[in-house]
């Protein structure tokens, strides 16, 4: 994990790219149907990935398309901006808008002819994709439970967008090349060079050494996990205010199977910080996490390394002497529950909010399945505020109690199930896309991962365990992007149809799971999960989660289980 002092490529890379802009506006003006060298590292930070689609590979040539990612703090988004990522799907994409486990929207298939017309209207929209991907603070997660019977909420929401915004690159790079028109665009890139690093203040001429991420949860509702992120924030509450916020450092799912010394690791407690200062201590941890990462082996770049390299005790130094001040330690409350938001609930002003489950996040139209039409009918009806959620979900915020009656018809008459008409594994589960956009997937997620479900809910049926809530998720490879090493039961792609299974994690995100078994057929999951299911409800103890059966039984035990059935 040492850093041997060498910067790596990509390090080379940002720094010469003139914050930012490369040779991508004169890139977007060729004829190419892809970009070439430097730039494909450098769309990146401008919140897009060229990608090919892997199910037209073949003959030599590749189908090229890009994925855009919206950076939304908190998931807030307005009816208006929803529908527009909706056209703009249709108008640009593959017809599909996918919400991700980061409270986030992804457009798919999006060709280069229509990049910057895709982003550029994006922007009209008052969103934004910059800083959704690249070396830098990427989008502010916060639980995005509408309850305004209390402040709560909305000051988490409030600190989340002043994150955002605090934490939003300076390079006038992304204005420059997506938002104004092409000639004068492609003029202004040409002669742009910013070189002075007050243009970074917080991020200089080289950004971060690798992504970096934010959350921010309460401690009986870690919907976002944030003991999965680079930077957790968990508030602290006392007479309806939040006094401040626990720290957590040092989360990340990410593992490298070729470097063995990669690993997934949750966040530690580090200190707890009032309302006023956590802005300054977070760009004290980030700016520790600029000048002391590892710069030569990205795959040793995030902040878990530097903290498992230093301990945590001299990092809590490093970031005081940043900081300016010492540090106390954490408040003794932690996480203790997770709420998936599904449903109607109360909102506390007297008016209803309604959690509505997207299957992996996907918004399409498919068969009996009409949750895109669905969705649009809804808004066009009631134009309310909409939240997406870290299980891949969406919130409608601020319906009047007269509205549920039509709202479920229109749910019911698009096939959409309602929440109660869910289990709770299947409103747990979420998987990463995987084939056919992503590049590094190694094997299926999101398009098979109804189908596991279903047999695992058979299974569960079964045995009688319908109602427990089991969190599963699934990924096309290492690389984490659904969280599957901190759940009941992760599924991590190792080979063309075959998973590792890992167990032991909860669905509060506050522990890592185990290995149980490498290389499980993707038709056999459910089959293996069988004796382990039987074991956990004969031999659980009273409120006793799967996760934390497994964890507390231990591998060896699990095995045997499975070795006598």
């Amino acid at each position: 994990m040492a850093d041997n002092g060498k910067p790596s490529k990509l390090e080379r890379i940002k720094e010469s790219s003139r914050f930012l802009r490369g040779t991508i506006a004169s890139q977007l003006a060729e004829p190419a149907p892809n970009l070439a060298g430097d730039d494909l590292q450098l769309l990146k930070f401008h919140g897009t990935y060229q990608q090919d689609d892997r199910d037209q590979r073949g003959g030599g040539s590749k189908t090229y398309i890009f994925m855009v990612r919206s950076r939304v703090p908190g998931g807030r988004v307005s009816a208006a901006q929803f529908l527009a990522e909706l056209d703009l799907c249709e108008k640009y994409g593959n017809g599909t808008l996918r919400i991700t486990d980061r409270q986030g929207f992804q457009l798919h298939g999006i060709v280069k002819g229509n990049l910057r017309d895709a982003i550029r209207g994006i922007n009209e929209a008052k969103l934004s994709t910059i800083a959704a991907c690249g070396d830098v603070c990427r989008n502010f997660m916060c639980c995005p439970a509408p309850i305004n019977g209390s402040p709560v909420r909305r000051q988490m929401q409030e600190m989340a967008d002043t994150l955002a915004d605090h934490f939003r690159p300076r390079s006038s790079a992304y204005y420059e090349i997506w938002i104004k028109d092409g000639e004068e665009s492609q003029k202004v890139h040409e002669v742009a060079t910013e070189a002075d690093d007050d243009v970074e203040p917080i991020y200089g001429k080289t950004y971060l050494p690798r992504k970096f991420k934010f959350g921010i949860a309460l401690p009986e509702d870690n919907c976002v996990d944030i003991y999965t992120q680079d930077l957790g924030l968990m508030a602290v509450v006392e007479g309806e205010q939040i006094v401040g916020y626990n720290v957590l450092v040092g989360g990340g799912q990410g593992v490298t199977p070729a470097k063995k010394e990669t690993f997934p690791a949750v966040g530690q407690r580090l200190t707890f910080v009032a309302p006023e200062q956590t802005v300054a201590l977070c760009e004290a941890i980030v700016k520790v996490q600029r000048d002391h990462g590892n710069r030569s082996d990205r795959k040793f770049a995030r902040m878990k390394y530097l903290i498992a390299n230093w301990g945590l005790d001299r990092f809590k130094a490093t970031v005081e002497e940043y900081f300016g001040q010492s540090l106390p330690k954490p408040h003794p409350c932690d996480i203790t529950d997770v709420d998936d938001h599904m449903g109607w609930h109360e909102q506390g002003d007297g008016k209803l909010f309604l959690g509505i489950n997207v299957e992996n996040g996907r918004i399409q139209d498919e068969g009996h399945l009409r949750i895109k039409s669905a969705i649009r009918a809804i808004l066009a009806r009631y134009p309310v505020e909409t939240r997406l959620t870290a299980l891949q979900g969406m919130i409608l915020c601020n319906l009047g109690p007269s509205a549920k009656d039509a709202i479920n018809a229109i749910l019911t008459d698009h096939g959409v199930p309602l929440a109660e008409d869910l289990t709770p594994a299947r409103r747990y589960s979420i998987a990463c896309p995987a084939f056919p956009t992503c590049g590094l997937a190694i094997t299926e997620s999101e398009r098979v991962m109804p189908q596991v479900m279903d047999s695992i809910e058979a299974e569960m049926q079964q045995q009688g365990l319908g109602g427990e809530r089991i969190a599963i998720h699934m990924t096309g490879c290492p690389n984490g992007c659904a969280r599957p090493y901190t759940p009941d039961i992760g599924l991590v792609g190792k080979a063309r149809g075959k998973y590792t299974l890992y167990l032991g994690g909860n669905p509060q995100g506050t522990r890592i799971g185990f290995i149980f078994e490498d290389m499980v057929p993707q038709e056999e999951i459910a089959s293996r999960l069988s004796p382990l299911l039987s074991k956990y409800k004969s031999e659980r103890t009273d409120g006793e989660s799967f996760g934390d059966f497994c964890h507390r039984v231990g591998k060896e035990a699990l095995t045997s289980a499975v070795a006598t059935e």
